[in-house]
């Protein structure tokens, strides 16, 4: 299949480009920038939110791999609701112009405050501008599929852990610090627990969701168990062989942060299965 990735530059995009194309996929890859793109992927360098018609422009493809968003990693930035409108419209003249495949990638944020086991029908009550737009633009992406008949996934994500020190998660922080030099790396006390899964691990799992059209809706992108962060980071901190420790307790935990969080990774494992099966 002919896949459309937005946002292939960032964090994520770069990996589930590679992924993709591993996959034995074809990968059209957009993005203000295009540095960090596999080179195997038809690169178009441009602003999403100013091409008329996308789906020409992008050389009519199978599936969209929706990434593309600003200030992921800055909850209360305005752009997550400034963007809104932008990511709709996108979203909406692809699927007007034939894109019958519609992939988007989502947030844990999405929910707001829980504690538990997510699952595709937990209410979401989101409490920030980033998991509000994300929530929104979820709405909003099942109405036009279900309206035009196409195919619905929306890919919710969780914790993930890498050492790409351009990333804004903690594990880039600690991976940045190290590179600076820095010994100590200032930290909450780390008893919340959450959803981990592995950068690599998730790029696969993206991969697989968007290269087939039989799991649709919602899909959780996760391990599906809770894991405390202090025991990942210092699991991390200890795989990539570091010599930096934690100093715990400089800062507070985030209030709308959960105690204990993970994700019902049922629907992709089944989606794992099946890419095995057909390999």
């Amino acid at each position: 299949m002919k896949i459309l990735v937005t946002g292939a530059n960032g964090y994520l995009g770069s990996g589930i480009v590679k992924a993709i194309l591993d996959s034995g996929n074809e990968v059209i890859a957009t993005d203000l920038n295009i540095d960090n793109i596999d080179s195997r992927a038809k690169k178009v360098m441009c602003n999403l939110f100013e091409v008329e018609d996308p789906f020409e422009y992008f050389g009519k493809p199978d599936v969209l791999c929706h990434l593309a968003w600003r200030d992921g990693f800055v909850h209360y930035s305005k752009a997550h609701i400034d963007d809104l409108p932008f990511h709709f419209e996108f979203i909406k003249n692809m699927i007007e112009s034939g894109c019958s495949h519609i992939a988007v990638m989502g947030s844990m944020h999405e929910i707001g405050f829980f504690e538990g086991s997510i699952n595709e029908n937990t209410p979401c009550h989101p409490t920030t501008p980033y998991g509000i737009g994300k929530n929104a633009l979820r709405d909003l992406t099942e109405m036009l599929c279900n309206q035009y008949n196409c195919v619905f996934q929306w890919m919710r994500g969780f914790y993930i852990v890498g050492n790409v020190k351009y990333g804004s998660s903690i594990f880039s922080k600690i991976s940045a610090s190290v590179e600076e030099g820095k010994k100590v790396f200032p930290f909450t006390l780390g008893q919340n627990q959450y959803d981990f899964i592995d950068y690599e691990d998730f790029c696969v799992d993206v991969a697989a969701v968007v290269g087939q059209s039989q799991e649709q809706g919602i899909i959780n992108i996760c391990s599906g168990r809770p894991e405390k962060l202090a025991d990942r980071v210092e699991r991390f901190i200890k795989e990539n062989n570091y010599n930096i420790s934690l100093q715990y307790g400089v800062f507070p935990d985030r209030p709308y942060d959960s105690k204990a969080i993970w994700g019902d990774s049922s629907k992709i494992e089944k989606i794992m299965r099946l890419s095995r099966e057909n390999v």
